[in-house]
């Protein structure tokens, strides 16, 4: 995601998600090919319904509005079908947010 106007398109988007969601975005940053987010939500998210949503609704704009994307896909898969999610019980938030923000550099 090396295209700063799709980073911030992905950006926007997963902030708007969560406000549907009620999820509180306490942290994003984009990577080569992923992006980590750091999120504060209740106990009753069905997180597979909100990453789920997060990638068909991320797809579909980002596709749309940087067709040039469509090119670096592998086999036109903007995502893959996996994600990663761990809680922060072993380390501070202010840990987290320091390694979130030095994602890309």
């Amino acid at each position: 995601m090396g295209n700063p106007l799709v980073v911030d398109c992905l950006k926007k988007i997963v902030y708007n998600i969560s406000t549907n969601f009620e999820v509180e975005i306490l942290n994003i940053e984009c990577d080569k090919d992923h992006f980590h987010v750091i999120f504060k939500a209740k106990q009753t998210l069905d997180i597979p319904k909100y990453i789920n949503s997060i990638k068909t609704i991320s797809s579909r704009e980002i596709r749309r509005n940087f067709p040039e994307v469509k090119e670096k896909l592998w086999k036109d898969a903007f995502w893959s079908r996996s994600y990663f999610l761990a809680t922060t019980g072993q380390v501070t938030l202010d840990v987290l947010k320091r390694y979130v923000d030095n994602q890309g550099k």
